[in-house]
């Protein structure tokens, strides 16, 4: 389920991975507004922790190039991954801006 990319991750957290998309899989089937619930929470806590990922990446003065690389994709994608996770025009956006935006529920 979890694709590979050139940073690894590590098995635990692929494996954590892999059963969240199986249960939720199966809660979208029978219980699909629990599975719609907990895909809003999950919305907030990618938002929140995309947005201290990018930040470090960008404190590490992390080439953009770099990132695509990590990623395996291109540096287009790796710039719409970032600019979702709070970066605007090389500008970090504020966390609140960005969590409310991802989760306007919250």
């Amino acid at each position: 389920m979890i694709r590979n990319a050139t940073v690894p991750l590590p098995a635990e957290l692929t494996g954590l991975l892999n059963d969240l998309v199986r249960r939720l899989d199966g809660l979208a089937t029978h219980e699909p507004l629990v599975a719609l619930k907990a895909l809003t929470d999950l919305r907030y806590v990618i938002a929140w922790s995309g947005q201290d990922a990018a930040y470090e990446l960008d404190a590490l003065d992390m080439p953009l190039k770099d990132v695509a690389a990590a990623l395996d994709t291109s540096e287009t994608a790796a710039r719409a991954y970032l600019d979702d996770c709070g970066f605007v025009d090389d500008r970090p956006v504020l966390r609140s801006l960005v969590v409310q935006d991802a989760c306007p529920a919250l």
